[in-house]
């Protein structure tokens, strides 16, 4: 089930940060593919699993420990809204990655819920990513994806996965939750990448 936040608000073009075929909105539309996991902190934990079987492991209080970054960016989802300006607070996933070892190319991310995302090992790399724990200088809002999501700006919003739970990291490409259901398996919105014969 699709959910969508009450007084949505959009249609404003003319600005060169927006990709074709998108418009403005000043609100943060919700939008779900299902139920909002409800994730105690001392229950939730972070994962990276290598191809190799080997696990890297984080729990909140490690994760909070972490030098973070404060990223303003630009999101974009596949619906067509796009918020400029956003701001985040979150750990870059270069800091997560520091210790693993891997000749992966392509990782499969995976949340509380089920959800599944899949993206090229690259693009989660070299400052493109963070897990992301608070939005607009507050704790991020479950149905944003609290307590963390990743945020990956420069793809379509559903590679930002919500409720984030761990990356599994893989030779081969393995396709998603939305990626399965038909749409572009990349998702750039520059391109106009959101669905599989784009």
């Amino acid at each position: 089930m699709t959910i969508f936040s009450r007084g949505f608000r959009g249609r404003s073009r003319g600005d060169d940060r927006l990709p074709p075929g998108q418009y403005l909105t000043e609100d943060f539309p919700v939008l779900s593919a299902g139920p909002t996991p409800r994730v105690p902190l001392d229950r939730w934990e972070f994962t990276v699993d290598t191809e190799t079987g080997q696990v890297h492991r984080w729990t909140w209080p490690e994760l909070m420990a972490l030098p973070y970054e404060t990223p303003t960016v630009d999101i974009h989802c596949v619906t067509s809204w796009s918020k400029l300006g956003t701001r985040w607070r979150g750990v870059s996933l270069d800091v997560l990655f520091e210790q693993v070892e891997t000749s992966a190319e392509y990782a499969l991310v995976y949340s509380y819920g089920g959800y599944t995302t899949n993206l090229p090992l690259e693009d989660l790399l070299d400052g493109k990513a963070w897990l992301a724990y608070r939005f607009d200088d507050e704790e991020l809002a479950p149905r944003h994806g609290g307590p963390a999501r990743l945020l990956v700006p420069h793809l379509y919003f559903w590679k930002s996965a919500k409720w984030v739970r761990g990356i599994r990291l893989l030779a081969e490409d393995w396709p998603g939750f939305w990626e399965s259901a038909g749409y572009h398996n990349y998702g750039d919105p520059w391109r106009e990448q959101r669905y599989a014969d784009d």
